[in-house]
């Protein structure tokens, strides 16, 4: 938050709601302002990888936050290390947070003959992955957006000032109007005179077909298509390419509930609410560690045992990345007294890992590398088991398919990946043991002086930082 003449930083680990409460609010005073909720995919969840991450400069102070996820990473460590003077380092030899996020803000603090703009101007075209920025000085907010334009990115008008947020819905909240999407490759700053756009890059648009299956929400926009009606049309024709002899359709809640509610309508099939799901607990596909992503799912559905009870069900579900949900669903419906348990999945199978935001990074983790659906079916303990087609899928988001990025389903990335061992959630807190170096950054060597200054940028990764905090 800025109030023209300085920027103050309010962040912790947590939900919204548990970080910020009416005093803290409070406290913040400012025209300008940048927020994040953090889903880690590069660093640790601690607390020096929340956003908005902060670096003082010649010109003021600079807080971004970031949505996406780099493949350049190693890289861009590189180019951190060889900035003059020490701003980028702690007084511990490293930087404090370790992911891609803190080493683009560094970068864009780093060049103090030029302005933040100009800076963004020479930075962003050596930024690989998906980001969606959000940034700002103490006088000027900042958005910017990776020219495939992987992770949406929207601008909107308030009566009084301007907007930019990750999806349309933001808009809604806050009583901004959508005026249009950020475009890829294009840098916007607003400030006390008004709006001004540039271009870093050409745009080569490759969205993320994943936001219409899962990670966007049901009443956000993305290309001019309602994400909500996307995932509807996907159960209407998922109901028409793999049939079920069924009583009810009922839905993994919630994001399984409108693509049911489709095949539902299709099939004529009576839908009905057959799990009920505890509000408070989060996604269970993303915690951190597979011990809690397990006791998450049993605390996060349980089955309404009158109403499943002697039914043919058809089980409608978004996607299986690990199959760990659907395993204890499966599980759970039969022990209430499900006669038969038919599993719909509303996306493809999930057969290759994903760079740029989403965190199943290795093909190991996917349940359908290396099985076929009927193998997958049978270790889920289904009576049957039946995917959506790619085609099925990107029809119903109503996108042209060469303009969605589809490689979790089909292994075709829209940019060239450098070598595996430069990519990973935790690649910037891989200790170095026993002299072992770093991995090379591509074109360059593991020893030498070209790399000893990223050295000083790989920390610890352990998890106790309460110390650390202020």
């Amino acid at each position: 938050m800025s109030n023209g003449s300085q920027i103050l930083v309010f962040k912790d680990m947590g939900l919204v709601s548990q970080v910020f409460d009416e005093a803290s609010l409070g406290s913040l005073h400012g025209h300008i302002a940048v927020g994040h909720a953090r889903y880690s995919t590069t660093g640790s969840s601690v607390w020096e990888n929340a956003q908005p991450t902060f670096r003082a400069t010649v010109h003021g102070s600079l807080a971004l936050g970031h949505n996406g996820n780099l493949v350049n990473t190693a890289e861009l460590a590189a180019m951190v290390a060889e900035l003059p003077g020490e701003e980028h380092v702690s007084r511990s030899g490293r930087t404090a947070a370790t992911n891609d996020t803190d080493l683009v803000t560094a970068l864009l603090a780093g060049h103090p003959d030029l302005s933040i703009e100009e800076t963004a101007k020479l930075v962003l075209p050596k930024v690989k992955g998906a980001f969606s920025l959000v940034f700002m000085d103490e006088h000027t907010l900042y958005a910017a957006r990776d020219p495939q334009g992987i992770r949406p990115l929207v601008l909107g008008r308030l009566e009084r000032g301007w907007v930019v947020a990750s999806e349309t819905a933001a808009l809604d909240i806050c009583g901004a109007s959508f005026i249009r999407e950020v475009e890829p490759g294009e840098l916007i700053a607003i400030d006390e005179n008004g709006m001004r756009t540039s271009r870093f890059a050409e745009a080569k648009p490759k969205g993320c077909v994943f936001e219409y299956v899962y990670l966007a929400r049901p009443d956000t926009s993305i290309a001019g298509r309602n994400v909500h009606l996307s995932r509807v049309e996907m159960g209407r024709r998922l109901a028409a390419e793999a049939p079920a002899e069924a009583d009810l359709v009922i839905a993994t809640p919630e994001s399984g509930t409108p693509a049911a509610i489709g095949y539902a309508e299709a099939s004529g099939i009576p839908y009905g609410s057959g799990l009920v799901k505890n509000a408070y607990v989060g996604r269970t596909f993303i915690q951190p560690s597979q011990t809690i992503r397990q006791l998450g799912i049993r605390l996060k559905l349980n089955p309404l045992r009158e109403v499943i009870q002697g039914k043919r069900l058809v089980v409608v579900d978004d996607s299986i990345v690990r199959g760990n949900t659907q395993r204890a669903l499966v599980k759970m419906l039969r022990e209430a007294g499900a006669a038969e348990v038919h599993i719909r999945i509303s996306s493809p199978p999930v057969k290759w890992p994903c760079f740029f935001g989403i965190d199943f990074a290795t093909r190991a983790e996917l349940i359908a590398n290396g099985m076929t659906i009927e193998e997958i079916g049978r270790t889920l303990g289904a009576d049957s088991l039946s995917y959506i087609s790619i085609d099925g899928m990107i029809e119903a988001t109503k996108q042209p398919k060469d303009r969605l990025c589809r490689a979790c389903f089909d292994g075709e990335y829209p940019m060239e990946l450098p070598d595996p061992a430069l990519l990973g959630k935790l690649l910037l807190e891989a200790e170095i043991k026993g002299g072992q170096q770093p991995p090379a950054v591509r074109g360059k060597p593991t020893s030498g002086s070209d790399l000893d200054g990223v050295q000083s940028l790989l920390g610890g990764a352990g998890a106790a930082d309460a110390l650390r905090r202020p």
